[in-house]
């Protein structure tokens, strides 16, 4: 008998003698980070940074494939008994040596997760992870002459750029509403010092709000820059119009923070946007049935959870997983199985 043919049937012995559980249930128990297992993440370390913000240390497991400088990654963390899932830019290089990568989070009113995380992460909690994403990066070809125009945590990608490329000729712009606030200031002042940046500090409470208009007067060359806006729609939206009206909106590049605030409860409104079609829903009944009885075509598969031939965009909102109860709340990307999720609240789903 090979050896292939051996370890499928011991195996088989270990599903008949650990069923319900699956052998790999207990491996992750031993094992959570080993190759193979769902993606998870170990939380080693939590810095803060401001009175509000803190870095979390990650170490993933064998199944990260590494990231690009900008951009973000999703995380399920389990908050009082119910995992919440948030997207969050990864502020360490890329070419960190011991393999650990992080996150820097921001606590924001309300904000389940980011409080969390900023005030009661522990080291060695376990959190899934999924694959970085997003297309906010630098190019290949590193630009002449860069301009980082940020608010708020939106300096968390444009910092992960920082650190991972020197570059000849980069500017920032930040506003925060008082030099105590601005995330990761020693640092950004360590590199203006050694004249790796220029930097411009904006304080909102003693400035005002960055009139965009200024940039004229703080970065007479911006138009010349390749930019990276990042942080409240405000300053986005001046930034997008501004550049338009120079004929410059090629050099801009911005990225959305979104509030993960949803509203969550048991059942709620159901709005399928592509058909602009408005349904209650319960609780408890897939979210299939539910555009199905609507008449709005909705693909399925086995109905069951295991094929994932329903899977749809969540645009707004939060769902219920009926197997684990767990909540997903709306993120750029975030995808769900209809036939096992059911309104946790009012949502959006895109069909």
């Amino acid at each position: 008998m090979t050896s292939t043919a051996l370890r499928s049937r011991a195996w088989k012995l270990l599903e008949m003698v650990t069923t319900p559980l699956l052998p790999s249930d207990y491996l992750d128990l031993v094992g959570p980070l080993r190759a193979g297992a769902d993606l998870r993440g170990r939380i080693e370390a939590v810095h803060p940074e401001t009175g509000d913000a803190a870095t979390i240390v990650i170490r993933p497991g064998r199944g990260w494939r590494g990231h690009t400088a900008g951009q973000y990654v999703r995380i399920g963390v389990d908050v009082d008994g119910v995992r919440l899932w948030r997207a969050y830019s990864i502020t360490s290089p890329t070419s960190r040596q011991d393999g650990r990568v992080t996150i820097t989070v921001k606590a924001i009113p309300d904000g389940k997760v980011s409080n969390h995380l900023v005030r009661r992460a522990k080291p060695g909690t376990l959190i899934q992870l999924d694959q970085p994403t997003g297309d906010f990066v630098l190019p290949q070809a590193k630009p002449a002459k860069v301009l980082f125009l940020t608010a708020g945590s939106g300096i968390t990608p444009v910092m992960g750029m920082l650190r991972d490329t020197e570059f000849d000729d980069v500017v920032m712009v930040h506003s925060a509403p008082q030099p105590q606030d601005v995330i990761f200031r020693n640092e950004l002042h360590g590199l203006v010092a050694d004249k790796n940046l220029r930097l411009t500090e904006v304080h909102t409470d003693t400035d005002g709000v960055l009139d965009i208009a200024r940039l004229d007067e703080l970065v007479p060359d911006w138009t010349e820059r390749e930019t990276w806006a990042c942080g409240p729609a405000g300053l986005l939206d001046a930034a997008e119009e501004r550049w338009t009206e120079h004929g410059a909106q090629e050099r801009l590049h911005t990225e959305r923070f979104r509030p993960g605030i949803a509203v969550v409860g048991d059942g709620g409104e159901v709005t399928f946007s592509t058909t602009g079609k408005t349904v209650d829903a319960d609780g408890a009944t897939p979210l299939l049935d539910i555009g199905e009885e609507a008449g709005v075509l909705m693909p399925s598969g086995c109905r069951m959870g295991i094929c994932f031939g329903c899977v749809t965009p969540l645009k707004a909102g939060a769902v219920r997983d009926l197997r684990t109860g767990e909540i997903t709340e709306a993120e750029p990307g975030v995808l769900i199985q209809t036939c096992v999720s059911a309104a946790a609240g009012p949502c959006d789903i895109e069909r």
